[in-house]
């Protein structure tokens, strides 16, 4: 298997983040999101309540059948944290979840995606609490949400 363009390694994001270890160009692949594939149901099942609300960032839903939790079987791809502005975007593509360069990235950058969290919470600041956005970007939404 083919090593991932990045290194892991400490975020001032948020925990760990993945950061450049070669030049990566506009619109390049960089990796597949893997792990465990599991129903909508068993997701909510998994994480609802509890010290478990934060590992939903781990979650990442293909469709309305299918959610993959990186959390159990997952790779290096679960270390790219969000920012408002991001680097990277997630596309769907046949069932996967691919992570592609938005723009240049230059060796040292962490690569960062916009997690576009969506839902109607039952509490809603709390989620925001749960969910709060530390990428420091001047469009900060200061929220993992898509609207806050």
């Amino acid at each position: 298997m083919k090593q991932p363009p990045f290194t892991i390694g400490k975020s001032r994001i948020s925990g760990r983040g993945a950061f450049a270890a070669r030049r990566i160009r506009k619109a390049a692949r960089i990796i597949e999101y893997l792990g465990e594939r599991i129903s909508p149901a068993e997701a909510d099942a998994r994480y609802e309540g509890g010290p478990a609300k934060q590992p939903r960032v781990l979650l990442f839903t293909v469709d309305s059948e299918t959610v993959i939790d990186a959390g159990v079987g997952g790779n290096a791809a679960r270390f790219i944290n969000h920012s408002c502005e991001p680097n990277c975007e997630a596309v769907t593509r046949s069932g996967r979840i691919w992570i592609y360069a938005l723009r240049n990235i230059q060796v040292g950058e962490e690569l960062t995606y916009d997690y576009g969290l969506t839902g109607e919470p039952e509490d809603r600041e709390e989620q925001k609490r749960l969910h709060a956005c530390r990428c420091g970007a001047d469009t900060c939404r200061g929220t993992m949400f898509k609207h806050n």
